[in-house]
């Protein structure tokens, strides 16, 4: 293990507000450090991950190393975005956790073929959350090497 502790860039695309706040209370409480950028559905995370729009500024929204992804959003859903993150030569290589509260058979094995690296059901309480952020953060950030 490393144990190198750098801030990085944790991207979410999630249109749930609550949803939100708790993942970054959450990765406050796991004591990560890293960065917490929100994006609320399909279409504005294309827009980030290919600086158009709001986000042409790389200051305002810098390459992340780790997507989270909600499948159930407005506008473009997370398995559209997912498909068009996974066939662009620019992106594919970021890294997708699909946290969701979908448990749906299809839905696993659809975001897998879909080249998502971890499908993981949204915790139901916030210590469960916690572990949860805890634990991605010592996988990705900690034992696993990321292309920074």
């Amino acid at each position: 293990m490393k144990g190198r502790q750098t801030t990085v860039t944790i991207l979410m695309a999630d249109d749930d507000e609550d949803d939100c706040m708790l993942a970054r209370e959450a990765l406050a409480e796991s004591r990560l450090a890293n960065e917490l950028y929100i994006v609320r559905d399909g279409e504005e995370l294309m827009d980030y991950l290919h600086r158009r729009g709001q986000y042409v500024n790389a200051h305002i929204s810098p390459r992340p190393a780790l997507i989270l992804l909600d499948l159930n959003m407005p506008k473009k859903d997370g398995r559209e975005a997912l498909r068009e993150i996974k066939d662009d030569p620019e992106l594919r290589q970021i890294p997708v956790v699909v946290l969701t509260t979908s448990k749906a058979e299809e839905d696993i094995y659809r975001t897998y073929d879909l080249g998502a690296n971890s499908f993981i059901i949204k915790p139901v309480t916030f210590a469960a959350l916690v572990e949860v952020m805890k634990t991605i953060g010592k996988y990705w950030f900690e034992i696993v090497e990321l292309p920074l």
